[in-house]
Formats: structure tokens, sequence, C-alpha cells
């Protein structure tokens, strides 16, 4: 009894602390503080308790415990249809929103999460019950800085280049070197851009990365993420002042523009670079025979 009771907390603590560190509140404001911290950290809670009485269940043996895995992903998957709901609802009153692939990501994350916490709490449940208690004081942390690190994802960093560029107008065409940006009729309106707009080049290091930057939820995720750390100037009704990100058509690469609050063309350049590829937008052309014979 003191082997599965040693084993039980060891479970419940690593897990319970892997859910922790895997919670943010970062500049895109989710999830929510206090509340939403309280209600994702109770799920972690019983999520690293289903995982650690799996090891002395199945030692007991009593397998009819191990059923209730099952029911808690099903639980878990309404947490999905939950966050995408709630962020669905949010992104009606913003100017900028995530858009509907952002969303889904944030959702498939939180779910994949509490998975994750199963499987922390099953591991160091099991070195605390089969070899003894202290070994989960290494692989414990040990556990959670791998899961963290396979969490992280790929990047736009990754897969395109970032550079600064200068805004310009070819009659009143807005321009980002050679990507039209919309059409700006007011004089007034085509100054202002001009001394506090700014803009970056996004280029594809390859064709999987033509293709994702090609997807409009990963351009809304760009925008978003730029929007939520430098602000912007545009309000209702206001579509001249709309950062947007248009493509080239011929070549592929982005042109990007900004009226932010905060004109720091080095930390924007930064922003984009660490701006999540999202799973939905993801392009892999290269991985067929006739992607790579057509790259070629």
């Amino acid at each position: 009894m003191e082997d599965y009771a040693v084993a039980i907390i060891a479970g419940i603590v690593f897990g319970f602390a892997a859910r922790w560190f895997m919670l943010k509140s970062d500049y895109r404001y989710y999830p929510t503080y206090p509340h939403g911290h309280v209600t994702h950290l109770s799920l972690g809670f019983i999520a690293a308790g289903l995982g650690a009485v799996a090891i002395p269940a199945i030692a007991e043996p009593d397998y009819v415990a191990i059923t209730f895995l099952a029911l808690a992903a099903q639980q878990f998957r309404d947490i999905r249809t939950m966050e995408r709901e709630t962020l669905k609802e949010a992104d009606e009153n913003k100017l900028i929103g995530r858009g509907p692939d952002y969303i889904e990501g944030i959702a498939k994350v939180f779910e994949a999460r509490n998975y994750l916490v199963i499987l922390i709490a099953i591991f160091n449940s099991g070195i605390a019950f089969w070899l003894d208690w202290y070994w989960v004081l290494i692989t414990g942390p040990l556990s959670i800085f791998l899961i963290i690190k396979l969490m992280s994802g790929i990047i736009i960093g990754d897969i395109a280049e970032v550079v600064e560029s200068k805004l310009h107008f070819e009659g009143s065409l807005l321009m980002v070197e050679d990507v039209v940006i919309m059409n700006v009729g007011l004089e007034e309106t085509r100054e202002k851009i001009l001394n506090e707009g700014l803009a970056v080049l996004i280029k594809p290091k390859d064709d999987n990365a033509r293709a994702t930057l090609h997807s409009p939820g990963q351009r809304m995720a760009i925008l978003y993420d730029a929007v939520s750390i430098l602000g912007t100037k545009v309000d209702i009704n206001e579509p001249e002042l709309m950062p947007l990100a248009r493509k080239n058509i011929d070549e592929g690469y982005l042109g990007f523009f900004l009226l932010p609050n905060e004109p720091d063309i080095k930390y924007l350049v930064e922003i984009i670079k660490r701006v999540p590829v999202l799973e939905a937008t993801r392009g892999t052309p290269l991985s067929s025979l006739y992607g790579r014979k057509a790259a070629d």
C-alpha cells in the first residue's frame, strides 16, 4: 500500500507540475487570468490523478480503473470544443482577430496538453513504483523539460527570412517593395502611412514555406501577433489603416504593412519570426515526388 501511495503522489506531483509549466498567459492574452488558469490547472490536476493511478491499478490488478482513462479522453476532447467556441466568440469583437486556423490550433494544444500530463504522470508513477521514489527527482524534471521542448513547434523564422523593407506609393497604390498592399485615396492618409508605417518582406526558404505563407490563416496569425505587441492605429471603418500581408504572385513572398502604436522595426521583425506555424496551414508539397520534381 505504501508503494502505491508513493507512486500515485509522484505521478500527481510531476503531472500537475507539467501542466503548470505548460500554462502561459502571453502577449496573445490567452488563457485569461485568473479564471482561465483555475480551469486549466484543475483539469490538469484531474489528468495527473488519472495517470498516476494507472500503474497501481494494473499492478493490483484492477483493470476496471483503466476505463477511467477512456472516459477522460472524451472529456478532454470536449475541452477543444469549449476553447474553440470561447475564442471564436471573443474573435468577433476584435478589429484584428486570430482567425479560425489560429483558434483551432490553440484548441488542439489545450486538448493535447492534458494527454501529455497523463503520460508524464504514468511514467513517473511507474518509475516510483518499480524502481524507487528518489528516481523521480531525476526523471520528473527531465520528462517535463523534454515535453516542453517537443511542444515548442515550428515558427516563421524556421521557414522564412524576415527582412526590413520600405513603404512607398505608386500613384494611390501602397507598395512594400514590389508588392501591392492596397489603394489609399486620401493624401493625408498617405503621408501618415509613409511617416509612421512599418513594412517587412517575409521570404519563404523553400516551396513548403511558400505554400504555408500562401494560407490566409497563417497571414492572419502573423497580423494578430504583431498587433498584440506593437498595437495598431486602425479603428472601426478605417480600412486604409488596416494592417495587411499581401503576396507577390510571381515569387511567393509576402509584403507586410502595419501602422503601429510602438514603431520599432527591429522588434516587428523578431515578433514575426516567433509567430507559430499553424498545423492547419502547414504546406508540404516537397513531400511528394511530383512536388519535388516541380521544384527542381
